[in-house]
């Protein structure tokens, strides 16, 4: 098994089919071309001396180029690496340290940074594209002949695919090592749960350098075009009209941002079959305006870096909710997908009971499970146990198995010696039809020990007030549950991969603390 021979399978079966659309640069390119430039380009990196496991950094916004990068390395029995050009120059100068590449390839847009970077380790090439660049790049593909590469074959399914680099929400950044087997078995796992189809269109709206470039790619395996763009809400809906495309992921502030954009109404959707939406818990409430506004079948999908996705809240669990059957269902991601086996245990490991109301931690089995940390042998052992992925996520699950996440284990609130998940709580705080997104952290509190705290961003021209978000909160919440406090933002902290950073809201009220 070697992804990197996708662009092969559809280069003989469709050529001339488009494989990629770039939206930012105006740019489309068929299979033919790009098995073409992916065969030059995997010849290209193996003749400046890179050997079988070598990595190779990329630094640049969605491109096809980038596309290209993730199949040529495949192809050439090296290992991608991603970078996060959000992060500052001192951590991208950290994680190439760690990660010591021996190629690092940056559009123009980063051209400086990437300078920094390559004084930090001991590259042999340091590779640009982009109009106003040296054009290394593209002489590198140019001067590469076009034939297979004699090391595609040589590749092993459970050899290094690519790192990406993760940890955002915990402060120490973790290199999550997958393969090619393991990014396989996520994409079977997107395949059943998607039921993806050969007339399909793909929407990439996240950055490729976060795990939901495999369900991109999952597309691409299948032969259908995938688009690519830098998110901007009212530019997704005019793409989604424009290239007629049938599915994407959108995590909650995407989709609560393009419900927002003026003229919503006007814009055809009819061409969508599938929204999956995941990243983070989304409020039952915005679920049902999304299924309200869109004309297509919602699918939640639960995942991790480290497992790719791993349950699914199906197309049927949500029209069936949406009609009454079973409404509670809107708060859960589901149950295990096709290739995972998924179990909520104790911390002696024991299998909670399927109550609805004991809480556990969710620990994983899949052959898409991650291969481990990159040089953190110690991490990896605490993490894979006897086959299977501890989660750090607390869920309940029912009779038929259904999950309920109910807090990370380490945002989990203690006041007065009571368990107060944040998830309960968000929810709640969610009902109010002002509230564009919120996040509950616990802050110390002398007599508690701790107090919950509700951070919260109205939707545009919206109003509330603290007793406002208090009142609906004592509506839906025991006593000791509800906030004490209510502060309003502009936005909350995320990391590039949309998710909430609960320890940058914490780290003011625990600062002279261990925080936890």
């Amino acid at each position: 098994m070697n992804l990197g021979l996708i662009p092969a399978k559809w280069a003989a079966l469709t050529p001339q089919r488009t494989a990629l659309i770039d939206i930012p640069h105006q740019r489309r390119i068929n299979w033919a071309d790009l098995d073409t430039r992916v065969r030059r380009l995997a010849n290209g990196l193996r003749a400046l001396g890179l050997r079988s496991g070598d990595r190779v950094a990329v630094l640049s916004r969605n491109s096809i180029e980038y596309q290209e990068l993730y199949f040529a390395v495949g192809r050439a029995g090296l290992v991608l690496l991603p970078l996060n050009w959000r992060l500052s120059t001192d951590a991208l100068r950290t994680l190439v340290t760690d990660a010591e590449p021996a190629v690092l390839v940056a559009s123009a847009e980063f051209r400086n940074v990437a300078s920094e970077l390559g004084r930090a380790v001991d590259l042999v090439s340091l590779l640009y594209y982009g109009p106003t660049e040296d054009g290394s790049y593209e002489e590198l593909i140019a001067s590469a002949p076009d034939s297979e590469p004699p090391w595609c074959e040589q590749v092993r399914d459970t050899d290094p695919y690519f790192i990406l680099y993760t940890g955002g929400t915990t402060g120490m950044a973790k290199g999550v090592v997958h393969s090619h087997r393991s990014a396989a078995a996520g994409m079977l796992n997107q395949t059943v749960a998607e039921r993806i189809v050969p007339s399909d269109v793909y929407l990439l709206t996240g950055q490729m350098f976060h795990i939901p470039v495999v369900l991109s790619m999952n597309y691409l395996a299948h032969g259908c075009p995938v688009v690519l763009m830098n998110f901007d809400a009212q530019q997704a809906l005019a793409v989604i009209e424009q290239e007629r495309v049938s599915a994407f992921l959108g995590i909650t502030t995407m989709l609560n941002w393009m419900l927002a954009v003026p003229g919503f109404d006007s814009y055809d959707l009819s061409s969508l079959r599938n929204i999956q939406y995941g990243g983070g818990p989304m409020p039952s409430a915005v679920v049902r305006a999304v299924a309200e506004a869109f004309p297509c079948g919602l699918i939640q999908g639960y995942g991790q870096t480290e497992g790719t996705t791993m349950s699914f809240l199906s197309q049927e669990d949500h029209r069936d909710a949406l009609r009454g059957v079973h409404p509670h269902r809107l708060r859960s991601c589901g149950r295990e997908g096709f290739g995972t086996r998924i179990r909520v245990v104790d911390p002696n490991g024991h299998e909670v009971p399927r109550d609805g109301k004991t809480p556990g931690e969710i620990v994983v089995r899949s052959e898409a499970n991650m291969l481990g940390y990159f040089r953190r042998p110690e991490l990896t052992a605490a993490t894979l146990q006897n086959g299977w992925m501890r989660t750090g996520d607390v869920a309940t699950w029912d009779h038929d198995r259904y999950l309920y996440i109910v807090d990370r284990l380490k945002d989990m609130i203690i006041s007065g010696g009571e368990k107060i998940y944040s998830i309960e709580v968000e929810e709640a705080i969610g009902r109010h039809p002002a509230v564009l997104e919120c996040a509950v952290i616990g802050v110390p509190d002398e007599r508690w020990g701790e107090s919950v705290k509700a951070f919260v961003v109205l939707k545009p021209d919206q109003k509330a007030t603290e007793e406002d978000i208090l009142d609906v909160a004592r509506k839906h919440l025991a006593s000791y549950q509800k906030p004490r406090s209510v502060e309003f933002i502009a936005e909350l902290p995320k990391a590039p991969t949309g998710k909430l950073l609960k320890r940058a809201l914490r780290a003011p009220y625990w600062a002279d603390k261990d925080i936890p």
